[in-house]
């Protein structure tokens, strides 16, 4: 019960928009309303994850700025103003036409649809986020004061190589580079020389964004530390162990980070959703609702400590989002399907959870060898 109290709203939100899908479409607007949304969740616990490791570092105003401002950006930026704005942009039409296809709920596989052409963006879309998300996973791999390791006959090495100065960036670029070269391809709107010029243009786009946000933050957050030790009593935190959370500008950038963390990984579902339904009200209404669960999730963790207690959850995360970010570049030529992309995440979640449990059990069996032998040395004593 102490966990469904983060989801109660949750709850009442999901049977309001429900009732919404029946009046708009009887029970066949509610069937795909709640697959969308179950699709959501499913597939976002890597971000619930990831997120939660960058909220706790907030202090509760902001918290709940993330959960309630930030939910509005995800629900009508993301799952409807994006896919609306793709289909403008990209299909060289006017908003009002833009409009106009998405109320004709036309198949995506017929040219010229809402749908269609928000797939035709797709390479683009692709690029962008899977640039953004690698280079936060490579960050994360390459982290030389990491001190917890998971796969480590891997992340050890890995996290040598880290001392060299933007080696992800690197890395990033040169896999941007050959992924334009080997997976683009014609379509019938552009030819393959301007598709290669658009997958390439939308990567560095992708790293630019990731360099500049993470670089505000991470400057923002050192700001504020640093008027920390001005200001705070010298013995205060030293006795107490209290970590300093962030506020003011320093929490500002953290928060900007995290929007635009959870827009890179809605991209995938977004266009996905389209091969479950053409309606983009039927999406909105379900991605928004599985949104609105992952950030409760999100603060799940954070409140529980679950990262925490779960020491290489974090990581599994991570390497979820390594495997998307490969993956979504991937798509740009091959179909790999919703369910191939969510299946690998879970995997890697699911194996880093089993994992911790593993450590914690054996942290707890040496921990009771020793109190037993400090118990029978007591008694000899």
């Amino acid at each position: 019960m102490t966990a469904l109290k983060h989801f109660r709203i949750d709850f009442v939100i999901t049977a309001l928009v429900l009732v919404v899908a029946f009046l708009y479409d009887s029970w066949t607007g509610v069937t795909l309303c709640a697959i969308l949304i179950l699709v959501e969740i499913v597939f976002s616990f890597d971000n619930a994850a990831v997120n939660a490791k960058y909220l706790v570092r907030l202090n509760e105003f902001w918290q709940k700025m993330f959960l309630t401002v930030g939910i509005l950006i995800a629900v009508f930026g993301m799952r409807l103003i994006f896919p609306f704005a793709i289909v403008t942009i990209s299909g060289g039409i006017s908003p009002m036409k833009a409009l106009d296809l998405a109320l004709e709920k036309g198949d995506p596989a017929v040219p010229g649809t809402y749908g269609y052409i928000l797939n035709e963006a797709h390479p683009a879309i692709a690029a962008f986020g899977g640039m953004f998300l690698l280079l936060l996973f490579l960050d994360f791999i390459f982290d030389p004061e990491r001190e917890i390791t998971w796969l480590s006959w891997i992340e050890k090495p890995l996290q040598k190589l880290g001392k060299l100065d933007v080696l992800s960036v690197v890395i990033a670029g040169v896999f941007l580079l050959i992924a334009s070269e080997t997976l683009v391809h014609s379509t019938p709107v552009h030819t393959e020389v301007q598709m290669r010029s658009i997958v390439l243009f939308s990567g560095l786009l992708g790293i630019v964004l990731y360099l500049a946000v993470n670089g505000l933050s991470t400057m923002m957050e050192a700001r504020e530390e640093r008027m920390d030790r001005e200001f705070e009593d010298a013995d205060a935190h030293s006795s107490t162990g209290h970590t300093a959370l962030l506020a003011g500008k320093a929490a500002l950038s953290m928060f900007f980070f995290l929007e635009v963390l959870d827009a890179t990984f809605s991209f995938d579902g977004v266009i996905g959703a389209f091969a479950i339904t053409p309606d983009p009200l039927i999406i909105m209404m379900g991605l928004g609702v599985g949104a609105l669960y992952v950030r409760s999730m999100t603060i799940y963790l954070v409140r529980q400590g679950t990262l925490a207690e779960y020491r290489f959850l974090e990581h599994g995360a991570h390497w979820a989002i390594g495997a998307l970010a490969v993956m979504l570049i991937l798509s740009i030529k091959y179909e790999l399907g919703e369910f191939v992309i969510g299946g690998v995440g879970i995997a890697f979640i699911l194996a880093a959870w089993l994992s911790s449990i593993a450590a914690n059990r054996r942290d707890d069996a040496a921990e009771g060898a020793d109190d037993t032998i400090n118990e029978d040395q007591g008694a000899r004593a």
